[in-house]
C-alpha cells in the first residue's frame, strides 16, 4: 500500500512539486542576491568612511595621461640633462687656452626673458617657508605644491606693473641666477664654464640678471638694477687694468641693454662718452632687435605653434569642461601683467615687417625637407658674398601677422558663447564685449601697423601701461626732443647709438630652423569653459613643401627669432655711418647652421642654432671667447652669412 501511494505521488504529484521547487530556487536566488547587494553596500560604506573613492571611467583616463606625461617629461629630463659636450670631447675653452687665448677684457652677461631666477622676499600666508626660495628657474616644485600661490606671487600689479601689496619678488643674482633654468637644463652654464677655463671669474666676470618681467625704466625705477650695472661695468673696468667691458647680451637682454647704453649717457650722468670709454664689444646672441611675432599669439591667446599642434593632437584637453584644467587662462592672467611681453612685439610696421601684399621674405623657400645651404657665404674682413642656390616656388604674404580663416565659430554663434569664465579664473577677454570680438573677426587681416590697434582692444589694459614704457615705430626725426624719453630708449629705429667709433657690435644667432613668423587664427568654439575667443587655427596648412603648417606660417630663424629681426641691424640698420649709428661702430653678423644632435648621447647638440641651445654652440663659444680675449671682428673673419639676410634688408626701404 505504501509503495502505491509513493508511485502515485510520484506520476501524479511530481510537476507541482518541480514547480514548487523552481518558486523556492527563485526565491533563494533573491535573497542570495540581496545579501551580496548589502554585503557590498556595506563594503562601499565602509569605503566611504576610510575615505576610498569609488573608481570611475574618469580616473582611469586620468591615469593613463598622466603616465604618458610622465613619461614624455622624464625623457625630455634625460635628454637635457645629458652633457653639452661628448664625454672625451675637449671642451673649446681648453683648446683655446692651449693657444695662447687667455683672459684679458672683463665680461658682463646680460640674461634675457624668462631664463633669469626669481626668488621670494616677502609673500602672501600660502608662501610659508619659501623665503628666498626660486619660484622661477629652479626646481619648479611649487607648481606641484601650490600651484595658485605661485601664479600669485609671479603676478605683477595690473594697474602699476610693479609688486602688488604685500609681495616681493626679486631677481636671484650672482653667476647662479640664469646659469640653469631647470636642473639639467644649461642657459649660460656652457658659456661661464669655457670663460674659466681660460682664466675668467667672478672678478672678471659679471651676471647682470635683472627683473625681467618688469618694464626696462621699472628695473631701475624698483630695484636701481641700471645704476647698479654702471657701477659695476666701471668697478670692473677699473679693477681690471682699465680692460674696456665685453657685454653678451642674449634675447631680449640685447634691447636691455640698447636702453641701459641710452639712460647711462642721459639720466645716468655717464655723459656721452661713457660707452665708448667703457665698453670694447657687445655680442648679441639671439637679439630680438625688432621683436618676434610670437609675443603677438602670446598675448592675442598665450599660444605659440607648440600650444597649436597640442590641440590638434588631443582636442579638448587645455580647455575640457571636464578637466577645467584652464592652463592658457592662467597663463594669460600673469603674463598680461609683464611689461616686458609687449617690449617684442614687432617694430617698424608695415616698413619693416610687410604689407597685404609684400614681405621681406616673400621669396623665401619653405621646403625644409629638402632645402639645405648648399654654399658656405665667403667672408673677407667685414663684406660678404654669400650665394644661394634657392628657387623661389611661391610667393608667400607673411605681412599678415594675423589673419582669420573661414573655419571655427561664425560670429553668430559669438553670441550664444558664455564670455563668463568656468570657475574663478578671469582674463581681460572677460571684460570685452561681443560686438568688440565679432568686429575683429570681421577685419579678417592685421598687418604691423594695425596689430597694435588689435590688442588694445582685447588687452586694454595691459597696452596701455606697457606703452607708457616701449613704442614700436620708426623715428622720422632722431633730433627731435621726443626722442629723449625712455620709451624710446628700447627700440633700434627710434633712438641712436652712443658716439663710440671703436665699440663692435655683433648680431651672433642661429638659422635654418623653421621659425613662427605670422598666424591664421579662428574663433573659438562655444564653450563655458573658455573665456579666451579667439585660438590659432590648426587645421590650417598650405602645400606639401608651404609655409604654412598647423596655423602658422614659418620663415628661416633660430626657432624663436626671424632672421630678419635678428639681423637687419646689424646688416643695414647700423652698417656704416647712418642716422642710427652716428659714429660709424663696426657692426657683424656671424651666423651658426642649425646641425641638429645625431642621437640622444650628442644632449642638445655642439652645433645647435636653437635659441637658447646655442648657447652650448662651439663655434659661438669659441668666437665669444676670442673676443673676450682681444680680438677684433676683423680678427674672426668678418661678417658669416648663410640666410638671404642681406637680400631681406635690401627690400627693406627705410630712410638710413
Amino acid at each position: 500500500m505504501a509503495a502505491i501511494l509513493r508511485f502515485r505521488k510520484l506520476c501524479f504529484l511530481e510537476p507541482s512539486s518541480q514547480s514548487s521547487c523552481n518558486e523556492h530556487k527563485k526565491q533563494r536566488a533573491k535573497r542570495d542576491e540581496r545579501k551580496m547587494r548589502e554585503n557590498c553596500d556595506a563594503g562601499e560604506d565602509g569605503l566611504r568612511r576610510k575615505g576610498v573613492k569609488e573608481w570611475r571611467c574618469i580616473d582611469s583616463c586620468c591615469w593613463v595621461i598622466g603616465l604618458m606625461c610622465t613619461a614624455w617629461w622624464l625623457l625630455l629630463f634625460l635628454h637635457h640633462c645629458m652633457p653639452a659636450s661628448l664625454p672625451g670631447a675637449e671642451p673649446p675653452g681648453v683648446r683655446l687656452r692651449r693657444q695662447g687665448v687667455v683672459a684679458l677684457h672683463p665680461v658682463v652677461l646680460v640674461p634675457g626673458i624668462v631664463t633669469g631666477g626669481l626668488e621670494l622676499w616677502e609673500g602672501r600666508p600660502c608662501s610659508d617657508g619659501l623665503f628666498r626660495q626660486r619660484l622661477w628657474a629652479g626646481s619648479f616644485a611649487e607648481i606641484f605644491k601650490r600651484p595658485m600661490c605661485w601664479l600669485e606671487h609671479l603676478s605683477l600689479d595690473n594697474e602699476t606693473g610693479l609688486d602688488p601689496a604685500g609681495i616681493r619678488v626679486r631677481a636671484s643674482s650672482g653667476l647662479v641666477a640664469a646659469d640653469y633654468f631647470a636642473p639639467g637644463y644649461f642657459v649660460w652654464a656652457n658659456l661661464i664654464e669655457n670663460l674659466a677655463r681660460i682664466g675668467y671669474e667672478e672678478k672678471n666676470m659679471h651676471m647682470a640678471a635683472y627683473d625681467w618681467r618688469l618694464s626696462f625704466q621699472n628695473t631701475e625705477v624698483r630695484d636701481q638694477t641700471l645704476s647698479r650695472l654702471k657701477s659695476k661695468i666701471e668697478l670692473m673696468y677699473v679693477s681690471n687694468g682699465y680692460k674696456k667691458v665685453v657685454v653678451v647680451p642674449h634675447s631680449m637682454g640685447a634691447n636691455y641693454f640698447l636702453h641701459f647704453m641710452k639712460w647711462v649717457e642721459s639720466a645716468g650722468g655717464g655723459g656721452r662718452g661713457w660707452c665708448a670709454k667703457h665698453i670694447k664689444s657687445i655680442m648679441n646672441i639671439g637679439p630680438v632687435f625688432l621683436g618676434v611675432p610670437k609675443a603677438v599669439s602670446s598675448i592675442l591667446s598665450a599660444e605659440s605653434k607648440d600650444v597649436a599642434f597640442l590641440r590638434a593632437m588631443a582636442p579638448g584637453l587645455l580647455d575640457s569642461e571636464i578637466f577645467r584644467l584652464q592652463a592658457l587662462e592662467h597663463v594669460m592672467r600673469v603674463s598680461r601683467t609683464w611689461d616686458s611681453l609687449v617690449s617684442l612685439l614687432p617694430k617698424g610696421g608695415e616698413a619693416v615687417w610687410g604689407n597685404l601684399d609684400w614681405s621681406p621674405e616673400e621669396d623665401h623657400v619653405c621646403d625644409w625637407g629638402t632645402r639645405k645651404y648648399q654654399q658656405q657665404s665667403k667672408t673677407k674682413g667685414n663684406e660678404t658674398d654669400g650665394r644661394h642656390s634657392f628657387q623661389v616656388q611661391e610667393p608667400t604674404k607673411f605681412g599678415r601677422i594675423v589673419s582669420f580663416g573661414k573655419t571655427g565659430s561664425s560670429p553668430d554663434a559669438i553670441s550664444s558663447k558664455s564670455n563668463a569664465s568656468c570657475g574663478k579664473v578671469k582674463t581681460e577677454y572677460d571684460e570685452v564685449s561681443q560686438e568688440t570680438i565679432q568686429k575683429i573677426f570681421e577685419e579678417r587681416v592685421y598687418t604691423a601697423d594695425t596689430l597694435l590697434d588689435l590688442l588694445r582692444s582685447v588687452a586694454p589694459k595691459m597696452m596701455k601701461r606697457a606703452e607708457a614704457h616701449f613704442s614700436h615705430g620708426i623715428a622720422e626725426n632722431l633730433s627731435d626732443p621726443k626722442y629723449n624719453h625712455y620709451k624710446y630708449w628700447s627700440n633700434p629705429l627710434e633712438t641712436e647709438l652712443p658716439e663710440a667709433p671703436d665699440m663692435e657690435i655683433y648680431s651672433l644667432y642661429g638659422v635654418g630652423i623653421p621659425t613662427e613668423r605670422s598666424y591664421v587664427y579662428k574663433l573659438s568654439p562655444p564653450g563655458k569653459c573658455r573665456s579666451i575667443p579667439l585660438q590659432i587655427d590648426s587645421s590650417a596648412d598650405g602645400s606639401h613643401n608651404g609655409c604654412l603648417k598647423g596655423g602658422v606660417y614659418f620663415v628661416d630663424g633660430d626657432e624663436s627669432v626671424p632672421v630678419l629681426s635678428a639681423g637687419f641691424m646689424c646688416a643695414k640698420g647700423w652698417k656704416g655711418k647712418t642716422r642710427f649709428n652716428p659714429s660709424g661702430s663696426a657692426t657683424y653678423i656671424r651666423e651658426y647652421k642649425h646641425i641638429a644632435p645625431a642621437n640622444l648621447l650628442h644632449g642638445r647638440g655642439l652645433e645647435s642654432g636653437a635659441h637658447v641651445d646655442i648657447m652650448g654652440n662651439v663655434a659661438l663659444i669659441k668666437d665669444v671667447l676670442r673676443v673676450a680675449a682681444g680680438a677684433s671682428g676683423v680678427e674672426l673673419g668678418g661678417d658669416r652669412i648663410y640666410s638671404d639676410i642681406m637680400k631681406i634688408s635690401e627690400k627693406i626701404k627705410i630712410h638710413l
